[in-house]
């Protein structure tokens, strides 16, 4: 994926902080969080490009956020810290009932966590589905107007994460806990699969003017080598189809496309992730 970090889609947070996305891997984003002198790394499955940004921006190592244990988000963890952490120890930060040998600070839903050089307060919460484990870190309003969440693999722009361990019930109230968040929110996810996303969504709701828009808006980003995320919580449930289970005119599309009849929320939701596991 080349996404030039001279045309990142970060801009400077109200409380001095930006929200970087360093791209790895062909598709991955691994979050810097800034205030110009201090970073926050968010799951670091590379440690290549990170340290290079880190260095490139003479900025000092100083917490390691983990969301839950797949290679592309925790593999470069010891390398990161043994290439950038000279500063002394850098806490790693993650989900307790995953088994990540790295992680320092084990956390769990409803735990809250300060990095003091940032002035950053992150509340956890609990989000299963994509892996037994997940957690999101959100942080509110304060300092910096502007809510944010890391949600790793749960929430994506236009779209949710495979349930590989998870259930759709478990998936499907992680999403809610995420839906409930302020609308303003922005939403920092792992990957960019904006426009892919979007072809899916599409599908399900053809007529949709917001997601429309959101296409062209999209392609266009995407085309200049800038990311699509973050978006914001409000935006997700005008054109998110995983936060619109509760439509009737998307339970006449699996009816219709897939010849698939769901009556509840969950049964829907459960439908159109089988949908986009084979969405081509």
């Amino acid at each position: 994926m080349n996404v030039p970090l001279e045309a990142r889609s970060a801009r400077d947070a109200g409380g001095g902080l930006q929200y970087i996305p360093v791209p790895a891997f062909e598709d991955n984003y691994i979050w810097v969080i800034s205030n110009g002198c201090d970073a926050a790394v968010v799951d670091p499955g590379d440690a290549a490009p990170v340290a290079d940004f880190l260095q490139r921006q003479g900025l000092r190592l100083t917490a390691i956020l983990l969301t839950h244990h797949h290679a592309d988000h925790v593999g470069g963890v010891a390398t990161l810290i043994q290439t950038c952490g000279a500063h002394g120890a850098v806490p790693v930060y993650g989900p307790g009932s995953e088994t990540i040998q790295v992680v320092t600070d084990p956390l769990a839903g409803g735990d809250e966590i300060r990095i003091e050089p940032l002035r950053l307060v992150l509340s956890v919460i609990d989000v299963p589905g994509h892996t037994r484990g997940h957690i999101a870190y959100f942080a509110a309003a304060g300092e910096d107007p502007v809510p944010h969440l890391l949600c790793g693999d749960t929430l994506f722009a236009s779209g949710c994460g495979r349930l590989f361990e998870g259930t759709p019930q478990q998936m499907l109230a992680s999403l809610d806990a995420l839906a409930a968040l302020p609308d303003a929110t922005e939403v920092h996810c792992a990957h960019e699969y904006t426009l892919s996303n979007i072809a899916f969504a599409l599908a399900v709701e053809p007529d949709n003017a917001d997601l429309l828009v959101w296409r062209d808006r999209a392609q266009g980003l995407r085309a200049d080598g800038v990311a699509t995320v973050p978006t914001t919580v409000g935006h997700e449930k005008r054109v998110n189809p995983f936060l619109r289970a509760h439509l009737p005119s998307i339970r006449q599309q699996l009816a219709d496309k897939r010849h698939v009849h769901v009556s509840g929320r969950l049964d829907t939701f459960a439908a159109l992730r089988e949908w986009k596991n084979v969405f081509r």
